[in-house]
């Protein structure tokens, strides 16, 4: 009997990866990459439950303040930057001759997402 790895995805958690991947285009179809895609999720979720125990880890035997573990949860998993900081950085970048004309889609985004005043 092979023993199972103590990280594993509950089949329910599984099931809803792959409904979230489904295709609405097409009744019942599914991407071409969908192994990819769930194999990212379960990558994912599997560096969260780990990132937790190391949490848990340092509170209890560590004796770590609530404060120094979010702070360390940040610096695992920064967030990514925000719409304004991504329009500000392809700004930075216009004048090279490698910028892509789909990164105006960004700074349309950002722009619009700006109050009217």
């Amino acid at each position: 009997m092979t023993q199972q790895h103590p990280i594993v995805p509950p089949p329910e958690l599984v099931q809803q990866w792959i409904e979230e991947t489904r295709s609405h285009d097409t009744i019942g179809s599914y991407p071409e990459n969908l192994d990819q895609r769930i194999a990212n999720r379960a990558a994912e979720w599997g560096a969260d439950q780990e990132l937790l125990a190391c949490g848990n880890y340092l509170k209890q035997c560590a004796a770590w303040e609530e404060e120094d573990v979010i702070e360390f949860y940040n610096y695992r998993r920064p967030k990514p930057p925000s719409l304004k900081d991504q329009a500000l950085d392809l700004l930075d970048k216009a004048e090279d001759p490698s910028w892509d004309i789909n990164d105006f889609s960004i700074i349309r985004r950002a722009l619009e997402a700006l109050p009217n005043d």
